[in-house]
């Protein structure tokens, strides 16, 4: 077995392992993939300063967020279609989450069912999408708070599906259309293909309440991402009827949104471009996170996701002020490569950086990584100034 030093290494295995539409199913964004790379681009542009000679014998690299801790300051994002990846993936990914002491946000597009996942498990999350049958939304958090879900995480910003341009020239569809091209694709990944008959084509196995399958309209729907596009701010008093544990909403790009939320009641924000895969030409993450800090002012917890692969990377969110990170990609390579043993073992990757990087910076916590560690004269991103209140603020990344 090479020997994988970092989330690329795994993400190479992962492309070796994974036939190829299923590898550009995960890798891919929207139409010109402009804003899946402006993610990794606006992270790497910013730079890290460092505070020397601090006592860093105890790292403490926990967090509380909803009175629950985390042991690091990120978790895994929802990730849809898991079992494409590894049969029974998102019970992978919620065992090796739990063995970590971090969160795992389970996708309304999983392939395993809410039930079989651990009971009881407060840092067990589900995610909401909101599909024309707006009883699919209804049977899916009901079921998820009986098994005792921590949290609800709503996301909107797929009124409708993004042009994912490798998915349509890869006629990837599901259920599964075989075709001449398909076939030649999975025979040159027997492992995967191996693991697939043993496993089973993956089903979205939470859209029906019971045991009989979904039927392939049902998830056809679900995949081209036909959501109820009637959904709006007045919306979340449904979702409140439904729900009355902690409500985050993910996809936030705006500091207008951001107040709009906190107005409604959201406990929670995760500033997502979807990573990627909705609009072409979106702002990053990254960049669209500090305005929406200015806007939310501490009130509620603030968490980001896209373009993240080292633990360089959460510390700059950290150091911006985001309380946390979702990953998504990375763990998704360590499944392909490792099933559970591999989503572990990016999570500890990731602990190892992120302990060595506090060491570095002089941070004992992750409350003392502040904007003191961004260096100078950073870029400038956009400021959305026209939807901030009159009170003069300094600009972006002036610390």
């Amino acid at each position: 077995m090479s020997v994988r030093l970092n989330v690329e290494d795994y993400r190479s295995h992962a492309r070796r392992s994974l036939p190829k539409f299923v590898f550009d199913y995960l890798e891919g964004g929207a139409e010109g993939e402009s804003t899946l790379h402006a993610n990794r681009a606006d992270l790497e542009a910013l730079r890290l300063t460092t505070r020397c000679l601090r006592d860093t014998r105890d790292i403490d690299t926990s967090i509380e967020v909803f009175g629950q801790t985390w042991a690091m300051p990120y978790a895994i994002a929802p990730i849809g279609l898991c079992g494409l990846f590894r049969p029974d993936g998102d019970v992978m990914m919620s065992r090796a989450a739990r063995g970590a002491g971090i969160p795992h946000v389970l996708s309304t597009a999983s392939n395993s069912r809410i039930e079989t996942l651990p009971a009881g498990n407060p840092l067990q999350w589900l995610q909401l999408y909101v599909m024309s049958q707006r009883s699919i939304a209804e049977q899916v958090v009901r079921r998820a708070r009986a098994q005792g879900f921590g949290a609800l995480v709503l996301t909107v910003d797929v009124p409708v599906s993004g042009a994912r341009e490798r998915d349509v020239r890869n006629q990837f569809k599901v259920p599964f259309k075989p075709t001449s091209r398909l076939a030649l694709d999975v025979l040159q990944r027997p492992g995967w293909l191996w693991r697939l008959a043993k496993g089973g084509s993956p089903q979205f196995a939470n859209l029906v309440d019971g045991d009989e399958k979904p039927s392939a309209q049902t998830q056809a729907m679900l995949l081209s991402r036909e959501m109820d596009r009637s959904l709006d701010w007045q919306s979340l008093q449904w979702v409140r009827a439904l729900w009355d544990g902690p409500l985050l909403i993910k996809g936030v790009l705006h500091p207008a949104d951001a107040r709009m939320a906190l107005a409604h009641g959201a406990d929670g924000l995760i500033v997502s471009n979807h990573g990627g895969r909705q609009l072409d030409g979106a702002v990053s993450s990254i960049s669209a996170l500090h305005p929406i800090l200015d806007a939310v002012a501490d009130r509620i917890p603030v968490f980001v996701d896209g373009g993240f692969r080292r633990a360089s990377d959460i510390v700059k969110a950290l150091a911006l002020g985001a309380r946390g990170v979702f990953l998504g990609r990375p763990m998704a390579y360590g499944l392909a490569s490792g099933g559970e043993a591999g989503v572990a073992s990016v999570i500890d990757l990731l602990r190892n950086e992120l302990r060595r990087n506090m060491i570095l910076m002089g941070a004992n916590t992750i409350a003392d990584i502040t904007r003191d560690h961004l260096a100078p004269n950073q870029p400038v991103f956009p400021r959305f100034d026209t939807c901030h209140e009159q009170t003069p603020r300094p600009p972006a990344h002036s610390f």
